[in-house]
């Protein structure tokens, strides 16, 4: 009797704890989305999305956007602001900027500029590209552009000429060389600029990003440089234009007490800047608020051990008594939330080309050849003696046999298929310890699952689409969005298309600590089996690279609006073509390459004319054909 249900499917794979009631699996067995809160009519199947977007031409893999989704983070993260401080009594108010590093796409920066207006929700640049998408953008009197990054004269007099037309830009000074350069431009301009100080915290967080405090922190300033920039700028008669302190610990802090000691030296070098007598107004907080990305609530590098609300109460509490007690009006909090702001706003899905089944459960023992029995003596007698008491010695037994044979096979002495068949007898047999055995606490029996895992081979690039799993180990959920109403009965690894080892993920979002393996289904016959690798809307789409010239997935958006749905923006990803181009090929010259090799090869009687149509339509053909896996080419 299958006794598997849809709450077995939510927890095997956590969805409940990092969905934050956006995503969920529905009686079908299927991952669904839900766009907008309390209307249960605005929830979707992502498969039923990806069956849509298949017959009007789009392939996998593909990334999914979802604009509500996104709008409802702007939202959450302003309100909890505002409610934080309308409960404490604060006098300030809070505004938001959006750090365009995170996902410089248009199609976020634009919605976060458009719906965001409603909280003058602003944006963070940290060089002049930045800086000019968001003047562009910004069509907000009272949303901040905070410009941080490294600032010559063009990037200066884009954000002085950007305030003369009212958009509240201002310029952080991060290093002390930098003060010079912005007066003489302001000068120069006859534009008076808003000015900030980024200071380095002494506090140092937790999690992957720690370099962003302390002392060795490459940006920002120590105390010592902070006062001599308030100095130089009362000797310059420009000490009225320092407006802002802005300080960062990091991105994903995971503790909530490494954002309150933050918040309290911040509030202190505010509160003493008021006092050397710069009017001040802005307390920028940086970035740093986390996401539960495995769901465990807890301090770990992949989770946080707080809320939005609590994290925003605070920092509101932190900053509000110690004004008090300095006798401080209340600053305007600004904070550079990205991560937080758009991790769940697009899905990458993939589907599975095929697998590597390590043990699929096929005895063949008794079928064995008789001539192939010797060399498989010793191995076959383990499996006579196993038992509970001695399954770790009958564990080394084997390995030592298999590795005798496989010596053996160097020498000569053992032929392929013999080694063949002991290859198979000694995963059989482990297989076997596992099932009965596998308990038993020891290292080497908690490596067996994964010795014994499969490997499925998905269609995408891991250095493409999911780069921070690579670089640092980063975790994201991943797990099929359909056939979970059925118990999945393999436990796998993922394998990307690349040609390169490192293309893997063998890390997973476990109950306590990160998995070996992933449960996944049996690919079903005909079909496409398909994975979700959910919040990977920060950095991922920016930090990507052309491993083995992958190029960009298709991306299309999904939206809510007025009791239907919309399927919009749908981008072609790269083509062979486009990546080409990108590392400085040109497709035209390629095209006349292969047709004057094709022609010599008619010259010299190799194929015919004929043949040689075909093959520069077969060159160009693939020159616009998508770089990932076809499964279906069109005639």
């Amino acid at each position: 009797m299958n006794t598997w249900t849809i709450d077995d499917a939510q927890k095997l794979y956590h969805i409940d704890a990092w969905g934050n009631e956006y995503f969920h699996i529905s009686d079908k067995g299927e991952v669904e989305v839900r766009l907008k809160d309390n209307e249960p009519a605005s929830q979707v199947s992502l498969l039923s999305v990806v069956k849509g977007l298949q017959e009007r031409g789009m392939k996998l893999p593909m990334l999914l956007r979802f604009s509500n989704i996104l709008d409802s983070r702007i939202q959450h993260i302003n309100e909890s602001f505002l409610s934080a401080m309308q409960d404490a009594g604060y006098q300030g108010t809070y505004r938001g900027v959006y750090p365009v590093k995170v996902n410089q796409q248009q199609q976020v920066v634009e919605e976060i500029c458009e719906y965001g207006k409603q909280y003058h929700h602003g944006l963070e640049t940290g060089s002049k590209a930045e800086l000019i998408l968001a003047l562009a953008h910004i069509d907000d009197n009272q949303a901040y552009v905070i410009c941080n990054g490294y600032k010559d004269e063009e990037y200066i007099d884009l954000a002085l000429r950007g305030l003369s037309m009212g958009v509240q830009t201002i310029l952080v000074i991060e290093m002390p060389g930098e003060v010079d350069i912005i007066l003489q431009r302001s000068r120069a301009l006859g534009i008076k600029p808003n000015i900030g100080l980024r200071m380095k915290p002494s506090t140092v967080a937790s999690g992957h990003w720690t370099d962003s405090g302390g002392d060795r922190s490459v940006f920002g300033l120590n105390t010592t440089q902070v006062i001599h920039v308030v100095d130089q700028l009362r000797k310059e008669r420009m000490l009225d234009c320092l407006r802002l302190l802005h300080y960062h610990l990091g991105s994903q802090i995971p503790n909530i007490r490494d954002i309150r000691m933050g918040a309290t030296e911040a509030a202190r070098f505010y509160c003493g800047l008021v006092h050397e007598g710069a009017p001040m107004g802005c307390l920028d907080i940086g970035g740093g608020l986390a996401i539960d990305y495995d769901g465990s609530h807890t301090d770990s590098a992949n989770s946080r051990n707080y809320t939005t609300k609590e994290y925003s109460y605070d920092i509101v509490e932190e900053v509000m008594n110690i004004c008090k007690e300095e006798n401080v009006a209340h600053p305007t909090l600004i904070s550079e939330s990205g991560r937080a702001l758009v991790s769940f706003y697009s899905v990458l899905l993939i589907n599975i080309l095929d697998t590597n089944i390590f043990w699929n459960g096929e005895k063949v023992e008794d079928t064995l050849d008789p001539k192939l029995l010797p060399a498989l003596e010793n191995l076959l007698y383990v499996r006579t003696m196993l038992n509970k008491k001695n399954a770790q010695e009958c564990l080394n037994d084997l390995n030592y046999y298999r590795e005798e044979i496989r010596n053996k096979f160097l020498y000569g002495k053992v032929n392929m298929r013999e080694r063949a068949a002991a290859e198979h007898v000694y995963w059989e047999i482990v297989a076997e310890i596992k099932e009965k055995y596998g308990d038993i606490e020891s290292p080497e029996f908690q490596k067996l699952e994964h010795q014994l895992s499969d490997i499925y081979y998905g269609n995408f690039s891991l250095f493409q689409s999911l780069p921070d799993v690579w670089a640092i180990d980063q975790l994201f959920p991943i797990m099929p969005i359909h056939m979970l109403d059925k118990k999945p009965d393999r436990k796998a690894v993922l394998s990307d298309i690349t040609c390169d080892s490192e293309g893997k993920i063998d890390r997973f979002i476990g109950h306590w600590e990160p998995e070996n393996t992933l449960s996944l289904h049996t690919p079903p016959e005909g079909e496409d089996y398909i994975l979700g690798v959910f919040l990977v809307g920060a950095y991922q789409e920016t930090l990507g690279d052309l491993h083995n010239l992958l190029g960009d997935t298709n991306v299309a958006s999904v939206t809510y609006e007025d009791g239907k749905f919309r399927l919009h923006n749908e981008l072609e990803g790269d083509t062979v073509s486009d990546v080409l181009s990108y590392v400085e090929y040109e497709p035209k010259r390629l095209e006349a390459l292969i047709k004057t090799k094709a022609e010599r090869a008619v010259q010299d009687g190799r194929i015919t004319a004929l043949e040689r149509r075909k093959i520069i339509a077969a060159y160009t053909a693939g020159l616009r054909g998508y770089t990932y896996y076809e499964t279906d080419q069109e005639e």
